[in-house]
């Protein structure tokens, strides 16, 4: 496999067993990226890797700068993107601390910097979002997850919600209605991003919490923390047995 990054959200702003090489601090166009990226060996496989909320983390999803992560990404040779995020479950199957590959996205989110075609001497461009995450990316990591006897959800509908604030019970009822089965803040605009820039894109979304309205009462932040401990642990033997395959 050509040249990987990792992206790591909320509970990931680090990788333990990254065997740092540099760090690259790069001038995008488009601002500054979230933290430099870090070039390292991941199981004997390079890999680079970018804190998307910062490290530490201290960037709201909605002021990411998401044009400048991924033209840094493509500027050191980056063909490929796993992206982690913590989301919410909405359907039965999606209970907190577990993994799921979506296959799908809806975008509720406003105001962001949502293409690198914006200027006025940029051609006008279109490109097909009918799939937004790469299927060859998408199929390794379901055939890592069994490798390393993982339970997943191997589709998902992600919704992707402006955040910061989490979503009101009413929201998530129309989220759900709409056929989404996660709530996150972040798979928007990335995944769009990098299919402009043709980088194949997949995203592992560990379930930090149900949705709001799925549980009696509020959702507790120490739960949260609890769950994403044990899903992101997860999520990391995930990212090893994928990268043995490359």
């Amino acid at each position: 496999m050509s040249r990987l990054a990792i992206i790591g959200g909320t509970g990931l702003t680090q990788l333990a067993d990254l065997k740092i090489i540099r760090h690259d601090s790069i001038t995008t166009p488009y601002g500054s990226p979230s933290a430099d990226f870090i070039t390292g060996e991941l199981n004997q496989k390079e890999v680079v890797f970018l804190a998307r909320h910062g490290n530490p983390h201290s960037i709201a999803p909605h002021k990411i700068n998401y044009r400048a992560n991924i033209w840094g990404l493509k500027q050191l040779g980056v063909e490929h993107i796993i992206a982690v995020a913590a989301v919410g479950g909405i359907t039965s199957e999606m209970v907190p601390a577990h993994i799921v590959i979506p296959d799908q996205i809806i975008d509720y989110s406003y105001g962001r910097k949502n293409t690198f075609f914006e200027d006025e001497n940029d051609p006008v461009s279109h490109i097909d979002f009918s799939y937004p995450y790469s299927h060859a990316l998408r199929s390794r990591l379901i055939h890592a997850a069994k490798k390393a006897g993982i339970p997943i959800s191997p589709i998902g509908t992600y919704g992707c919600t402006q955040g910061p604030r989490l979503e009101t019970s009413a929201e998530i009822k129309r989220m759900e209605n709409d056929g989404c089965d996660l709530v996150g803040m972040t798979g928007m605009p990335e995944a769009a991003l990098a299919k402009e820039l043709g980088i194949n894109y997949a995203t592992i979304c560990v379930i930090a919490n149900w949705a709001a309205g799925k549980i009696e009462g509020e959702i507790s932040m120490a739960e949260i923390e609890q769950n994403l401990h044990k899903g992101m642990a997860n999520a990391v033997t995930l990212l090893k047995a994928f990268v043995e395959m490359m």
